[in-house]
Formats: structure tokens, C-alpha cells, sequence
């Protein structure tokens, strides 16, 4: 196989040099380092890389500023770096909005170590990047002022209609009933997937069902990403703790570093998050989810798996499927990451196969379609 050629762009000549013996000692062939953007450019134009690691917060120019230069001049694949700080958090939620494919979180301790730690998925996530579909990335990114919870992503003659903002369901005082016709959906999405939910979360009206959301996420960043599609939306969203219901309108994204799993008191679902192993490498793990979803919402469960890396919801969304719920997966065409669904499909838990631009509107007939079910 040919050889990914990837560049290095950071301020940082210790990072420089352990992240280019990273990649090289994983068989990537790193053809030039800079230690900011403008170095880089010029590198870049005498052998153009297949995949960019850049920095975020460099002299001369900033990472996201050449992010922008990169994907409006020639889109390339980009694998970010940021520290785990607050405001390193918020402006890579920016750079990968701005069409980053993933990204690297450097520890401020440790660096070193981590660095020359050939388990911490770096070399994994710029061979996923050389792999990425920039197409369907790109095309996944909403048309700037779209309002929230309008018409349908495009692309497919399908659409949302937009409605207006209900207030959202509370919860009423000795109303549990052994069955319930509230539905839930649960989605699962790694490598591609900040784009993909926000495409897919400003298109659904605030009637939508409860979602409950794995995106695989390392600690401190899914609180500021949560916040940023909340602001973009018509739903809520809100990094998931302990004890929230899930109701019409809002959305709860499992915190990066702990799982998160459905659970039921009485008639009303709510949701669990909880420290615990990796599964299938991740925490929070989009199987232990789904797993829960099937337990405590069976048939009226909807489940998705998106664009991602790895096969981590795979064996959930089977059992969801076994259980009687609605299930689908991306299809390859709109995955920015097409391993995830890939797998789904092998397992055999997917019922249909849907693009992105045609998931707002899949999940809310689904809904309708199980509500009638139950009814």
C-alpha cells in the first residue's frame, strides 16, 4: 500500500520531534515538520501532504485560521492538537466545525510520555484522516444563518418541516405507568461525527423525541460542544449527569471519559452516568448505551449508527435491533468515516440504511411509525 505522507505543524520542537517519530515508527511517512502555518505553506506547496497534524494555538497565524486557508484552498485532511484547557476545548470545537476530521488531545502534564505512548491513537486517527470523505464532511457543515429546526439538510428532495418551539415536557407527580409510548433515540458517532450531529440536530424541530448521544470525546471538551449546538439549535442540548430525563426536545451527550446508559423509573427514562473500562477502547462507548437503550426502551427505541472509526456500537445496535427497535445506519456516501456503520451492517442489527441528509426526516417518521406501534 502507498504510503500516507502527513506534515507536522507545531510550535513546540519537542512535540514536533516525538509526534514525527510516532508516525514514522507507525509506518506514516512524515515528509516535513513547521513550527507554524506560514513555514508550512510553504512546504506544503513543494509536496502536498495526504494528511495535516496541525497545532491550534501557534505564532503568525493561528491553527484555525489555516484550517480555513487549507479547506477553502485545497481540502485536505486535518487531525487538530489541543491541550485540555478550557479555552483549548472551545477552539477546537471551532476547528472542527471549520472542517477539521478529529483531533489530538496533548496533556499539559506528561507530554513527553504520552507523546512517545504508541497506544494513544494518534497514528490511528491520521489513517483514519488519510481515509476521511472530505466531500461528505464538507457538504455536512449547515449553510451559515440556517435557522434551527428549518427544512431538511438538502441533497435528497426529503425534508423536516420547520415548527415552532414547543415548551418542553415536564415530568408529572405519580403519573408512572408500567408502559409508556415516550420515545427515544440514541445515536453513536465517533471520527466525523461534531459535523454530522450538528447537520443533523439544526434540521430536527423541537418536537423531536429524547436523544441520548455517544460521541466519542475525551473529559472537558463534550460540556463546550454540548454548549455550541445548543446555541445552533432548536433543541436542548446539554452534557448528560445523573438523573436527567429524557423528554421531547432535548438532547444528552454522554460526558468524554465516562460511559452513560439509559435507565427507567416508572414511566420516564432517564440516564445514568457512571466511571467504568474502556469498551471497544472507548469511554464513554457507544455499545454500552445502545445495550441499555435495548434493556429499558426496547421497541420504543430508535437507534442510529453514524460516521466513526472502529466498530464500537456495532453489537449494541444488534441487540436494539433484536429487541424490536428502529434501527439504521449511515450510509458510506455521507460518512465522513464510513468503519463504524460498516460494521453495523456486518452485525447484522441495521434495518435501513440512510444518508445524512435524509435522517432528520427518517427519524421522526420513525417515530411516528413506532408510536403507532405501541398506540
Amino acid at each position: 500500500m502507498k504510503a500516507i505522507k502527513a506534515i507536522v505543524v507545531d510550535d513546540s520542537a519537542v512535540v514536533r520531534k516525538h509526534l514525527t517519530d510516532l508516525l514514522v515508527g507507525g509506518g506514516i511517512d512524515v515528509i516535513a515538520s513547521a513550527s507554524d502555518p506560514l513555514f508550512a505553506w510553504n512546504k506544503m506547496q513543494a509536496q502536498w501532504p495526504d494528511v495535516v497534524v496541525l497545532d491550534v494555538e501557534m505564532p503568525r497565524m493561528d491553527g484555525i485560521t489555516f484550517l480555513k486557508r487549507i479547506m477553502s484552498e485545497r481540502p485536505t485532511p486535518v487531525v487538530m492538537c489541543s491541550t485540555l484547557t478550557e479555552k483549548g476545548c472551545e477552539t477546537t470545537m471551532q476547528a472542527l466545525a471549520a472542517g477539521a476530521v478529529s483531533f489530538i488531545t496533548k496533556p499539559k502534564l506528561g507530554l513527553k510520555a504520552f507523546l512517545e505512548d504508541d497506544s494513544n491513537g494518534i497514528v490511528a486517527a491520521v489513517r483514519a484522516a488519510s481515509r476521511a470523505n472530505l466531500g461528505a464532511m464538507l457538504r455536512a457543515q449547515p449553510a451559515a444563518g440556517a435557522r434551527p429546526g428549518g427544512t431538511g439538510v438538502g441533497g435528497s428532495g426529503t425534508s423536516v418541516t420547520a415548527t415552532r418551539p414547543q415548551p418542553m415536557a415536564t415530568a408529572g407527580v405519580g403519573t408512572a405507568l408500567s408502559e409508556t409510548t415516550d420515545r427515544v433515540i440514541a445515536l453513536g458517532l465517533s471520527t466525523g461525527g461534531v459535523q454530522s450531529i450538528e447537520a443533523l440536530l439544526t434540521r430536527l424541530p423541537r418536537t423531536a423525541p429524547g436523544i441520548v448521544v455517544v460521541q466519542h470525546m475525551p473529559p472537558n471538551f463534550t460540556a463546550g460542544f454540548a454548549a455550541r449546538l445548543s446555541k445552533l439549535c432548536a433543541l436542548d442540548v446539554v452534557e448528560a449527569k445523573t438523573g436527567d430525563r429524557v423528554v421531547n426536545g432535548r438532547v444528552l451527550i454522554a460526558p468524554g471519559g465516562r460511559h452513560m446508559r439509559l435507565k427507567r423509573s416508572g414511566a420516564q427514562y432517564i440516564v445514568e452516568v457512571f466511571d467504568g473500562p474502556l469498551m471497544n477502547h472507548h469511554r464513554p462507548s457507544i455499545d454500552v448505551l445502545f445495550k441499555s437503550v435495548a434493556q429499558h426502551a426496547g421497541r420504543n427505541a430508535i437507534g442510529v449508527v453514524m460516521t466513526g472509526m472502529g466498530d464500537d456500537g456495532a453489537r449494541g445496535l444488534k441487540v436494539m435491533h433484536d429487541g424490536g427497535a428502529i434501527t439504521a445506519a449511515q450510509d458510506e456516501a455521507s460518512s465522513v468515516v464510513y468503519g463504524m456503520p460498516r460494521e453495523a451492517l456486518k452485525h447484522g442489527g441495521v434495518q435501513d440504511v440512510v444518508s445524512l441528509a435524509d435522517l432528520p426526516d427518517w427519524l421522526m417518521r420513525s417515530a411516528q411509525a413506532s408510536l403507532r406501534q405501541v398506540a
